[in-house]
């Protein structure tokens, strides 16, 4: 199921030995357009502080409740790494704070989560309490070894997550013009994968909603707050409609697709998990120009 990250706000952060806080914000990875992180704002037993925590660690959600549980401690919490919320994230911050909580990297395979398809097939015989945390770090070390090297040469501030709310006021430019402003990013519950930027039209058509799927970016300019789309003007206008208030489902997904002669997403999910019979591949992610 597709939800809106905005809705998302809000929500409890609930540890194994209390609260922790309430969601302000999420963070996303700008190579692969997942949601790695939620920002959450503590309450008063740490001072209000704004801490990361990893989508490896929630639990299955109570949407009823808008709680979160997750498998630390506050007093994890507590000492863990102090980074800035406010600006966008560097890979050598993030290792810092993956090592603190002795959990794995996400990057460096071929599916959204290194070799798996979403963060909890990670974690596979670990048990959502947090027990296991020696296998846990055992079955990172290879992950780590391969990576390291790569990690050194890079630029320790080369940003690699972004914020979900900065990204709200981002223009839309088409091809042959503007086309409107983030209005929210959808994302699929399971893998945390961001499927689809809703937009909001400017004033060429006025009143609408359309959805931007990440494989039909061309470029982001980070410095001009802009996303840059392979698309035309006439082909988004054309495209099915969408309706903020009903349920996105597989059917208008596939036509939508269809529509912008694209594969769907989806089929680079099933060859993931079916690689000896399913040999269908959907259209990569367009290159994202990093102009930070």
């Amino acid at each position: 199921m597709l939800r809106n990250l905005q809705d998302l706000h809000g929500y409890a952060i609930r540890a194994t030995d209390g609260m922790i806080g309430h969601v302000k914000d999420t963070y996303f990875d700008d190579h692969n357009w997942a949601v790695r992180y939620f920002v959450v704002e503590t309450g008063s037993w740490l001072s209000s502080r704004k801490v990361l925590i990893s989508l490896f660690a929630i639990g299955k959600p109570n949407w009823a409740e808008r709680v979160l549980p997750v498998s630390i401690t506050q007093e994890q919490v507590r000492g863990s790494p102090d980074i800035d919320t406010d600006k966008p994230v560097s890979r050598q911050h993030e290792m810092q704070y993956l090592d603190y909580y002795r959990l794995p990297y996400y990057w460096g395979g071929t599916g959204l989560w290194a070799g798996a398809a979403y963060p909890g097939a990670m974690l596979t015989g670990l048990g959502y309490e947090g027990s296991g945390s020696d296998y846990l770090l055992a079955q990172a070390n290879n992950a780590r070894a391969a990576k390291a090297a790569e990690e050194r040469r890079q630029d320790e501030n080369d940003p690699y997550l972004r914020s979900c709310n900065a990204l709200l006021k981002y223009q839309i430019e088409a091809t042959d013009g503007g086309i409107g402003h983030v209005k929210g990013l959808l994302v699929d519950e399971e893998t945390w994968a961001v499927r689809y930027m809703v937009v909001e039209t400017g004033s060429w058509w006025l009143g609408h909603q359309v959805l931007i799927a990440p494989q039909w970016i061309r470029e982001v300019r980070w410095s001009d707050e802009a996303v840059v789309v392979s698309l035309t003007r006439q082909a988004v206008k054309a495209a099915p409609a969408y309706d903020p208030l009903l349920p996105l489902n597989r059917e208008h997904e596939t036509d939508l697709y269809r529509h912008h002669g694209r594969a769907g997403y989806w089929a680079d999910e099933v060859r993931l998990q079916n690689p000896e019979t399913h040999a269908v591949r959907s259209a990569a992610p367009g290159a994202i120009h990093k102009n930070t």
